[in-house]
């Protein structure tokens, strides 16, 4: 990713999303979620992507959830001498977006003591750990406990902030103080969320107000909160004595490194025009009603971003710097196009003039629940630099992109797009400056091959690719006989892509009965002779299989390693076909997945659904088949993921659920609020279909579950149909007038 010179000039920095925040009574622990508690060996993992320093937790929760009882260090010493002997430094969290542990919180008077006490315990326990950061975005966390009250002790005021902030600060400076007894050379690394507000001409007065409030961690540790501070004023305003305040000028505790936490989500725009944005996106203080959305979604005329942001911390506190998270949740591509931005304007401020010590790899395992602020257990998962979803870390992308040697080709010619930040399409609004810009995506020496112009899957694919911005040729299977190998390496040859996803095939399953050869050659005889020249030109290849392949006898979803035992034809080409595939190329991703669903074609049974329910048909549908439905948009995008990992092998990839085909036609019915009496629920046997077909064919897998909950994708596909749906039903009453 850097050449020698770069990686001299600024460390790569790892860390785990650790948070232990509490909700009423509940504890929220993020390394619970990802297991890595009873994993030694994501040590060597994450030491190995090439990190020189580690944000980890030693978490005052975890260690010492009752006050006077013993603490167990054995599971933390076995963990952080693993890294010492991996040469990795650690840069010990004790608090990270918590209120500590149940007999404190963040309004107790005795918290910044007590954690102050915990902290002698670490160094005492820790003695040759030489950084900390003793709270993790102290304001944040105030913000999200005090003012809005989604965390403990759940306040929703100005003055519980206020008193929630000063505490967590305090608490740094007692650490420190703590700690240094012990340890002299001790280093405080003080992360926090590095935001700004803008705002149009009207609410410019919010937006001072916020931007003087972002900096006040850093501002109180440096004794910068003087009368003379613009925000002093609002401290004695909300309660706040002068004795409180003097604290911090008596005991300043200068960061030895101001480690900044940064995100597209962090930069906000204050608009008083409501009827311009979503509801979801209203709010106000006590005098006007405004909205408050992403900044990076407005066409900006002043400086932003990362760059703009660290220049101006730059100027304020001219002290050595870190971005201390870095972490997008966005598909496999702009997850490289992120890092590679920020750590890009990294160097360029280097060059200029300022210190920057570092860019953190940040939730290198992944984080859970964040798109719901933490305020519910577990959550959706965002994978980060490993994915754990199958409960052991399996490297992605962005594990090997951190890597300077042995990187492949692809992720470097990946990485050069545009990032969704920098395209036209993120606007709310139509852009004014931007207007005339069209954001197409740029021909590319080696693109991503699709040969099924004419099928459900190709066509999903070239639209998936435009919505990411990657690079592609979409190929009928006339322009590419997968038959012909003289016209597969001559395709090849032409295009020289970096991979080839083959979404040609023979679908129709009651007539592959009859037609055997046909599918035996679309099916079987294709996919092995693109596995056999992808594997001699170099080229990844990903195919794609069914759960028809397997025989119905098994009450439990199938995952990749049961063993085939098809029905029908289709089904016994398709098992053929990953036999032959994988024997020709080892290296190739094959994908079994099921019942497509979709938003972008006629051709899938919701359609059918609901077209037929509409015109008022009976239809006849299958009470005793269960299936996993699969939504296009998620095959499509986690087939991609998948493939810029550079997976190979069987993956089975299915929206998780299960349900008959007849549930299916149910579910459809109710969400358009259709007539579900035209739906005729019978046994399979009674439709006599030309194919047999197996009477459970669910799938899930032992590999990691990538798509989302089925009740989901239906929502989504509700949502996205709502409007054609609209119009098809005027439609259908002007021909009935």
């Amino acid at each position: 990713m850097m050449d020698d010179k770069q990686n001299n000039a600024i460390e790569l920095w790892g860390g785990i999303e650790c948070t232990i925040n509490r909700v009423e009574n509940n504890y929220f622990d993020q390394l619970a979620y990802s297991g890595h508690y009873n994993r030694i060996d994501d040590i060597n993992l994450l030491a190995d992507t090439g990190i020189q320093k580690i944000r980890y937790p030693v978490l005052w929760e975890k260690h010492q959830p009752y006050k006077d009882e013993k603490i167990d260090w054995d599971y933390t010493t076995e963990r952080l001498n693993a890294l010492k002997v991996k040469g990795v430094n650690v840069i010990a969290g004790l608090v990270h977006h918590g209120s500590g542990p149940a007999f404190t919180n963040l309004l107790d008077p005795e918290f910044p003591y007590l954690l102050a006490d915990y902290a002698q315990k670490v160094v005492q326990q820790f003695p040759w750990i030489e950084y900390y950061t003793p709270v993790n975005e102290p304001l944040t966390t105030a913000r999200f406990s005090g003012l809005y009250g989604f965390w403990y002790p759940h306040k929703k005021d100005d003055a519980s902030f206020l008193k929630m902030l000063l505490q967590q600060v305090k608490a740094i400076v007692l650490s420190m103080q703590a700690i240094r007894k012990i340890n002299p050379q001790a280093k405080l690394v003080q992360t926090e969320d590095l935001g700004k507000t803008y705002s149009t001409k009207s609410l410019k007065y919010q937006a001072n107000f916020e931007n003087h409030r972002r900096w006040l961690t850093y501002d109180l540790l440096c004794g910068l909160v003087t009368p003379r501070h613009p925000l002093w004023k609002y401290f004695l305003k909300k309660g706040i004595t002068t004795n409180e305040l003097d604290f911090f000028q008596q005991h300043a505790c200068v960061p030895d490194v101001f480690g900044f936490n940064h995100y597209l989500t962090s930069e906000r725009f204050l608009d008083g025009r409501l009827n311009h944005y979503p509801k979801h996106t209203h709010g106000g203080n006590a005098y006007q009603r405004y909205v408050d959305v992403e900044a990076v979604r407005i066409e900006m005329k002043t400086d932003w971003g990362v760059r703009a942001l660290l220049k101006e911390a730059w100027h304020r506190y001219k002290r050595p710097m870190a971005i201390t998270e870095v972490h997008l949740h966005c598909h496999r591509e702009d997850q490289l196009r992120w890092f590679k931005h920020v750590w890009a304007s990294c160097e360029k401020l280097k060059n200029e003039g300022v210190n920057i010590e570092a860019v953190t790899a940040w939730a290198m395992l992944g984080s859970y629940g964040w798109n719901k602020l933490l305020t519910e257990p577990a959550g959706d998962y965002e994978p980060g630099v490993f994915d754990v979803r199958n409960g052991v870390p399996r490297p992605t992308a962005l594990a090997r992109f951190l890597k300077k040697e042995n990187q492949p080709s692809h992720l470097r010619l990946l990485s050069a797009g545009k990032g969704w930040w920098q395209r036209t399409s993120r606007f709310f609004h139509k852009p004014m400056l931007l207007q005339n810009t069209v954001d197409n995506v740029p021909e590319c020496s080696a693109p991503l091959l699709i040969i099924g112009k004419n099928g459900t899957l190709g066509r999903a694919f070239a639209k998936i690719c435009e919505d990411r911005f990657l690079s592609y040729q979409l190929l009928s299977r006339d322009e590419c006989n997968l038959c012909d190998e003289a016209s597969i390496q001559s395709t090849i040859e032409k295009y020289k892509p970096w991979a080839i996803v083959n979404a040609a095939g023979f679908v129709r399953v009651d007539d592959a009965e009859r037609e055997f050869e046909k599918c035996f050659f679309d099916n079987v005889k294709g996919p092995e002779n693109l596995a056999i020249a992808c594997a001699y030109n170099g080229v990844k290849l990903v195919t794609f299989s069914s759960d028809l392949v397997f025989d119905g006898n098994k009450t439990a979803p199938y995952v990749e390693d049961n063993e085939t035992s098809p029905l029908n034809i289709y089904g016994r080409t398709k098992a053929q076909a990953e036999e032959l595939v994988l024997k020709a190329n080892s290296n190739a991703l094959l994908i079994r997945t099921s019942a497509f669903f979709g938003p972008w074609d006629e051709y899938n049974f919701a359609h059918f659904v609901r077209r037929s329910l509409l015109n008022e048909e009976t239809i006849s549908v299958a009470k005793d088949v269960f299936i996993s439905p699969t939504y296009v948009p998620d095959l499509v995008n986690a087939t991609l993921d998948l493939l810029v990992d550079d997976e190979k092998g069987i993956w089975h990839l299915a929206n998780q659920g299960e349900l008959t085909w007849a549930d299916l036609a149910y579910e459809i019915a109710d969400r358009f609020d259709l007539n579900r009496t035209y739906i005729n629920a019978v046994r399979n046997e009674e439709l006599a279909l030309p194919a047999k077909r197996p009477l459970y064919s669910v799938l899930s897998s032992v590999r990691g579950i990538l798509l989302p909950r089925l009740d989901n994708a239906l929502k989504r596909y509700t949502d996205t149909m709502q409007v054609a749906f609209q119009k098809e039903k005027q439609l259908l009453r002007n021909a009935r007038a």
